[in-house]
């Protein structure tokens, strides 16, 4: 019988809401705590609450199945209190007294994992650490969904995502992975403007495109649809060097940035403010401000919320990671890990942060619809992970059934293989993708 990890392995199971990480690698640590995070805080975006409410048998059982692999005694489910009707249902579906709730408020990031760590369990991950360093395990509630399927040699070929912002019908559903942009779109009644770009996976965090062929992976959590005239893409569509620009004139060193950061308030030292210096001060050493900027999370609240003067404090921490990891440095923070006494009072309440981002009139449900769809054609992408890129394990012009493995992964290598979403014709092969015709 196979062990949960190599199940896992061989389902090409991996983090679901977001970082992609193998999901195996998890299952074979040995931690005190099986954290689900339902919390789900990019604003607009609802799929969570709906898988929880849809589907809380299987994501219980994932979590169940986790617990057990890694010997956690006890499980903590995170999730809203707004998400009254999801919780019920899992209540209903609980059926191990290992597990309790943990219930959040309607903040943003009360997802991110050293929030959801500290909430869950009082405990603080070391500075640029991870929940193993404190015996808890993290996943995504769509990962548990995974997990219980791959027990049964299932393996990850679909992605429940929602479709919101500018569209006719805001939904949520399951797709094929590897499916376009333009489709996911059709689904959802189409575009309600006829100039618009496309945040993946969300406003705070996610990425902006325009490219509507390109295609939902293992790790897409949703399509927020804005108008090209909204105050966010002209936000996002500015160049780095602009934006830098506009921070070295304009910054006057009010420290809001600071003040409001997440990771800051729990006690670790990022001060996006400080990290501001670099773009005007560089005459004093560039690695002396962007020290500050190492243990960021991008969560995005300095340049989308806090920041009085619009400017970009998140994209100068960018910058100052990447030249310190071109230059060899890392900063190790010095002072012991301790939350700011003000740190309960500066929270950021979701309907503030949509206010703040204009997007307050796209803030509608996202219902559950099953579908009985199948695309015309699916690219199946070689890195849907974190980790080595699955390498092609078809040629061009074969018949491929759904599920059959497209990609691989070296043994020893970090990564998870993929699967062909749908049965079809293998049309191209090439480093990136696979790309099937149904």
């Amino acid at each position: 019988m196979f062990m949960l990890s190599e199940q896992l392995r061989e389902s090409g199971v991996v983090g679901a809401g977001g970082a992609g990480f193998p999901t195996y690698v998890k299952a074979q640590s040995q931690v005190e705590y099986l954290i689900a995070n339902g919390a789900e805080c990019e604003p607009l975006i609802h799929k969570d609450a709906e898988l929880m409410l849809h589907f809380p048998a299987e994501i219980l059982a994932g979590m169940t199945a986790m617990m057990d692999a890694t010997g956690a005694k006890t499980g903590k489910f995170g999730v809203k209190t707004k998400n009254a009707a999801s919780i019920e249902a899992l209540q209903r579906s609980l059926k191990s007294d290992r597990i309790e709730f943990v219930l959040l408020g309607d903040f943003y990031p009360s997802g991110d994992e050293y929030e959801l760590v500290y909430s869950a369990t009082g405990r603080l991950i070391p500075p640029a650490g991870i929940p193993l360093q404190v015996g808890c395990v993290v996943n995504n509630v769509e990962t548990l969904y995974n997990v219980n399927l791959a027990q049964t040699g299932a393996p990850v070929t679909q992605k429940f995502l929602s479709v919101c912002g500018a569209v006719k019908e805001p939904q949520s559903f399951w797709v094929p992975v590897g499916t376009s942009f333009r489709d996911l779109i059709n689904l959802a009644g189409g575009a309600t403007v006829p100039d618009y770009g496309i945040f993946i996976s969300g406003i705070m965090m996610g990425t902006l495109t325009f490219d509507l062929d390109d295609v939902v992976t293992k790790t897409t959590g949703g399509l927020i649809i804005l108008p090209r005239d909204h105050y966010l893409m002209t936000r996002r569509t500015r160049s780095q060097q602009e934006m830098h620009h506009i921070g070295k004139s304009a910054c006057d060193q009010c420290s809001y940035c600071t003040e409001f950061c997440p990771r800051y308030l729990l006690g670790y030292e990022v001060m996006p403010h400080k990290v501001m210096r670099s773009l005007a001060f560089t005459t004093t050493g560039e690695e002396i401000w962007n020290q500050w900027a190492e243990l960021c999370c991008a969560c995005g609240i300095c340049t989308l919320y806090a920041c009085p003067e619009d400017l970009y404090p998140k994209e100068a921490c960018d910058r100052g990671k990447r030249d310190r990891r071109a230059a060899g440095l890392k900063f190790v923070q010095q002072k012991p890990v301790e939350p700011h006494p003000m740190k309960e009072y500066r929270r950021v309440p979701l309907a503030q942060l949509r206010k703040r981002l204009q997007v307050e009139e796209y803030e509608r449900e996202a219902p559950y619809k099953q579908l009985n769809w199948r695309p015309a054609s699916v690219r199946i992408r070689m890195r849907q992970h974190a980790g080595q890129p699955a390498t092609p394990a078809v040629a061009e012009g074969k018949r491929v059934k759904k599920g059959q493995v497209v990609g691989r992964i070296e043994d020893g290598k970090l990564g998870a293989p993929v699967h062909a979403s749908i049965d079809g014709k293998v049309r191209a092969v090439n480093p990136d993708y696979v790309e099937i015709v149904a």
